[in-house]
């Protein structure tokens, strides 16, 4: 759903989107089974207002995460739950890291994935791991180590 920004500037914003997804859960799930989830793109006023609202933080973020709780015996795909990306500070990360656009955007949809299946980054071991399924499954769609560079 895109609700604001100029995600038109990233071509096939879905079907990208879908493959960062799938992506995602390739290197996170061995078991059988249907998985969706929502993706809201947006702006940053919008985002802020969510973080706001959601972690008491008054400040635009890239991505936000909303994991939905299991349902058990409900039929059809698993929904993980609902992600919502800001177009201006994905556009400014990009550029103030000179990465390619829809290469951040990959980046933050498997980021978010990745917290809708409970991974998070608190913790310095926590981080690791999940950066570690970052990096594994953005290699799967050809995008190199987001973290590479910002070690140096």
């Amino acid at each position: 759903m895109i609700e604001a920004g100029d995600w038109g500037r990233l071509e096939d914003v879905e079907a990208l989107a879908q493959k960062a997804a799938e992506a995602a859960l390739a290197v996170t799930y061995e078991a059988d089974g249907a998985f969706e989830a929502s993706v809201m793109l947006t702006d940053d006023a919008q985002i802020r207002e969510l973080n706001r609202t959601w972690r008491n933080k008054d400040k635009p973020t890239n991505v936000l995460s909303f994991p939905a709780p299991e349902q058990p015996g409900v039929e059809g795909p698993r929904h993980l739950g609902d992600i919502a990306l800001a177009y201006e500070t994905l556009v400014r990360e990009s550029e103030e890291e000179s990465k390619e656009l829809a290469h951040h955007f990959a980046h933050l949809i498997v980021h978010g994935v990745l917290h809708l299946l409970g991974y998070d980054h608190e913790v310095e071991a926590e981080a690791d791991i999940m950066e570690a399924l970052e990096v594994k499954a953005l290699a799967t769609l050809g995008i190199a180590d987001p973290y590479r560079d910002m070690a140096a």
